[in-house]
């Protein structure tokens, strides 16, 4: 019964993990085509999420704990990317005005 449940559960995180590449690859788009430093910097953190996301269905998917470490690093390197990205905008923002 066990076994039925796992089988299932590893084959939906990998279809999830496929869904996944669709905003991801959006969001690499609005990074690269992005009009402005904001939208670039708000798609860089929506692709951090989205690998955030698929790190903790890899962990699902194949039961290895070190994926959910690599999830909380990446967590942990965006939010601080976020942060820097929002001064530096207020930097910039002060010195044009």
């Amino acid at each position: 019964m066990i076994e039925a449940i796992d089988a299932h559960l590893t084959t939906f995180a990998f279809v999830l993990i496929a869904v996944l590449m669709v905003p991801l690859v959006l969001a690499a788009v609005r990074m690269i085509a992005g009009p402005s430093y904001a939208d670039r910097f708000i798609a860089l953190d929506m692709v951090t999420a989205i690998a955030v996301a698929a790190a903790a269905l890899v962990t699902a998917a194949t039961g290895r704990r070190e994926f959910l470490d690599v999830a909380f690093g990446l967590a942990l390197v965006g939010f601080l990317a976020t942060c820097a990205f929002a001064g530096l905008l207020e930097r910039m923002k002060g010195e044009t005005s």
